[in-house]
Formats: C-alpha cells, sequence, structure tokens
C-alpha cells in the first residue's frame, strides 16, 4: 500500500473525510480495483476536487490544494499548541512527523499515472487546474494566497522534517481551523432552553466596506481606530457603544474594522439577542485561541418585559470569573440606555419604594461599555457633502446644482439626512445610467 491513511495518529476526521479518504483509496488501489468501479470512483473524486478549487479559489493541483485545506482546517493536540504556545514537544511532536510523513507520500504521488495505467484523461486536469476567478473564492483573498502559498512549499518538501517545519510555522502565524481561514462568524444554537451547544459557525460571504467609504465622522472613526489598535496590540481596550440616528454608519464602521484588522488576527463574531443566554460559552470556546476576538451586536436594545440584557451584564462586567484579555463586546444602537423607558414608568415609580435603584438597574447596561460613541445626522451642507463624495466614487458625472437638487428631493421623500439616504440615492442614479 502506498499510504495507508489508517496509520494517521492526529490528523483525523476532516471536514471532508469521505473525499480525503475515497481519494487516497483510489491512489493506493487503481491498479487493483476492478476498472469499471475504480473509473466511477475517479470521475466522482475528480467533480468533489473541482468543486472545492471553485469554492475556496485553489488552482494548480487540486489534490494538493484540498490536502492544504485539510491540514490547516484540522484542529488536534499539534496545530493547537503551535497556534497558542508556538511549539510542541515529547510524543505529541513525534506523532506529527509521523502523520507528515505519510502527507508527504500524499502530495508526491505523481496523479499522472494513474490516467496512463487506466487510460483515461481526467486527473490532468486535476493536476493542473485553471480557476477562471479566485476572487469568488468564499474565503478573502489574503487568505486564499496564505493557503496557495502553504500548498506549493508543502509540495515542495524535500523530506518529512521540512513538511513539519513549513506547516508549524503557518499554524504559529496563521493558526488552524476556522479561525485561519474565516474572519466573520455568526452563532447557530436552539436557544439557551433548548440544551443545545453554541455552534460558532463561519460567514462566508461579508462586506468589502472600508472606513474610507464612510465619509465625514471622522472623530468617531478615529476614536474606533485608537481602542481598536489598543486591543490589537495586546493593550487594556473598552467594550464600545456606538449609538445615535439611524443610517449614520453605526454598523458600516464595525463591519470596516474587521476588513481592515483581519490580516493582523482579528475576528468578529456576530451574536443576536435570543442568542445572549450562550454568551458565556462563546466566550469559553474562543478565550485561549492566538486571536483577538469582538462580539458583535447589531441594532441592541430591550423593551422593558426582555430579560436578556441581565446575560449581558454579567458578561461585561459582575460576573467572578476573569473577562479574556482577547475577547471585547462592539454593539450599535439608536437608544443611549438601551433599554425603553416611557413616560408611564414615571407614574410606576410614584408607587416604587427604591426608585433610585430601579433608574439605576435600567441605566446600569450602557454604562458598562467603557467607550460610548456618537453618531448623530448630518445637517444639511455636510449630507450634500457625502453626495458629492459618493458620486465621484461611483462616477456619476451629473452637474453639482443638478446632483444636490435631485439629492435633497430624494431626502425629503426617503428618510431624511442621513449617509444611508445618501447612499441610496446614488444606488438610484446608478440604476438610470
Amino acid at each position: 500500500m502506498y499510504a495507508d491513511i489508517n496509520e494517521l495518529f492526529l490528523y483525523r476526521n476532516f471536514e471532508d473525510q469521505s473525499l480525503f479518504e475515497n481519494f487516497a483509496g483510489i491512489i493506493n488501489h487503481y491498479e487493483s480495483i476492478n476498472y469499471e468501479e475504480i473509473k466511477k470512483n475517479i470521475y466522482q473524486c475528480a467533480n468533489e476536487l473541482v468543486e472545492f478549487g471553485v469554492r475556496y479559489g485553489f488552482e494548480g493541483n487540486l489534490w494538493h490544494g484540498f490536502l492544504t485545506y485539510s491540514l490547516v482546517n484540522n484542529e488536534n493536540s499539534f496545530s493547537k499548541s503551535l497556534e497558542i504556545e508556538g511549539s510542541a514537544g515529547g510524543t505529541i511532536s513525534q506523532l506529527a512527523i509521523n502523520d507528515f510523513s505519510l502527507f508527504k507520500r500524499l502530495y508526491d504521488f505523481d496523479l499522472s499515472l494513474i490516467d496512463k495505467v487506466l487510460g483515461i484523461k481526467c486527473l490532468c486536469f486535476i493536476s493542473d487546474f485553471v480557476n477562471s476567478d479566485s476572487s469568488k473564492a468564499i474565503i478573502d483573498q489574503q487568505t486564499v494566497w496564505a493557503l496557495k502559498e502553504l500548498t506549493g512549499l508543502l509540495g515542495s518538501a524535500s523530506d518529512s522534517q521540512e513538511f513539519y517545519n513549513q506547516i508549524s510555522s503557518f499554524y504559529r502565524q496563521f493558526g488552524v481551523g476556522k479561525f485561519a481561514i474565516y474572519r466573520a462568524f455568526k452563532v447557530i444554537s436552539g436557544g439557551p432552553s433548548s440544551g443545545q451547544p453554541a455552534d460558532i459557525a463561519p460567514i462566508t460571504n461579508t462586506e468589502p466596506i472600508t472606513l474610507e467609504d464612510l465619509v465625514g465622522y471622522e472623530l468617531q472613526k478615529k476614536e474606533l481606530i485608537k481602542n481598536t489598535e489598543d486591543f490589537i496590540n495586546g493593550h487594556r481596550a473598552n467594550n464600545v457603544l456606538l449609538y445615535g440616528d439611524s443610517g449614520t454608519g453605526k454598523s458600516t464602521s464595525i463591519k470596516a474594522i474587521l476588513n481592515r484588522y483581519s490580516s493582523r488576527g482579528l475576528r468578529m463574531i456576530e451574536v443576536y439577542k435570543h442568542q445572549f443566554g450562550h454568551l458565556q460559552e462563546i466566550i469559553q470556546q474562543v478565550k485561549d485561541r492566538n486571536y483577538k476576538f469582538i462580539i458583535y451586536m447589531d441594532d441592541l436594545s430591550f423593551e422593558e418585559y426582555e430579560t436578556e440584557y441581565k446575560y449581558l451584564k454579567a458578561i461585561i462586567e459582575g460576573g467572578l470569573e476573569i473577562h479574556p484579555q482577547n475577547v471585547l463586546l462592539y454593539a450599535t444602537s439608536n437608544r443611549r440606555h438601551l433599554i425603553r423607558e416611557k413616560w408611564s414608568d414615571k407614574a410606576d415609580r410614584d408607587d416604587d419604594l427604591h426608585t433610585n435603584d430601579t433608574v439605576q438597574e435600567k441605566l446600569s447596561l450602557a454604562a458598562r461599555f467603557g467607550l460610548s460613541i456618537l453618531y448623530i445626522s448630518p445637517n444639511k451642507k455636510e449630507f450634500n457633502n457625502i453626495v458629492n463624495v459618493l458620486a465621484r466614487k461611483n462616477s456619476i458625472s451629473l452637474p453639482e446644482d443638478q446632483l444636490l437638487l435631485e439629492a435633497n428631493r430624494w431626502e425629503m421623500r426617503h428618510g431624511g439626512l442621513s449617509g444611508r439616504t445618501a447612499q441610496h440615492f446614488i444606488t438610484y442614479l446608478k440604476t438610470k445610467v
């Protein structure tokens, strides 16, 4: 047998274990299995490798690319030790060398031999695949390039020790598993009462927005950048609440922060209000990883009958456990104090023996965000400037007087002065061109 994958110690249970086993089986048995059966398996595996290559932006030898992706995506005692501690010694290191010697044989196998022996023309396409547009991959281009580079290094490694050194270097720099491959995540769960654990799942399609795309709000962006820079650099940083008028760029700012700092190890996990009961569980999953995590909560607010905010209060400050240094919370809200208050509440408080306690309970959540940044709607001059800048960026060549006249008509009919209204107006103009 050329490479017996049953002898692997650490690298098991891959994301696509069946493809790994089936293709390794072809390499091991292509000369001894019934011709029609092996041919069917080869073309089925080739189809799956092509789909893999298109999905993740690989080209060249797709079998090599698949092996590299499998190694990078496999969290085990060796790969996680390299990510978190930077080294792995003792028996674990020896077991890794054993596994890598087997993987090297899989990389070194000449796929053209199978085509030649069976008289088919199939794996030649897998060995030299041309991807028409890797920018359509479900992972960002920086990760695509890093995986392609690693594929080349592993494919050209002279022995298992060099293979070990190359993959170890990658784990130290980029980490392992889904956090090494993706940068944005969501929580999938059945809710706190369901008994189902929270699963942090990757988001494969994020908006490529930058802070430069948000016109104006320079002071707000500066504060957000400063806090995030401190966080990325290992200094103390605050949880952040971005609050204010709708359509002013609060959510855009946070999305842009992820795009700016993901190459430096920033990852973002979006959590919805009904999932707050899982926050402690989510933090436990990421607190020891060698990344910086922002837990992102968009449009955060609570009605007076909703009690999920109590989970959030305990997580931010108040629990016995020390808050991990690699996790922050960033939230956006149209409300400054997050929990809804009504004039009728005053009548209720008249019957409350401890009125101040009741008020403080409602204000305490917002107070636990160490940094609050206000976003307000632009005035007419600022709105016109946003329209002008967006028009230039989108190559709209209307005379300025006509552009602003139409923009002002648009904002009066579509939600008033805001950056969102300006963007919607520009989108409308582009559909007319």
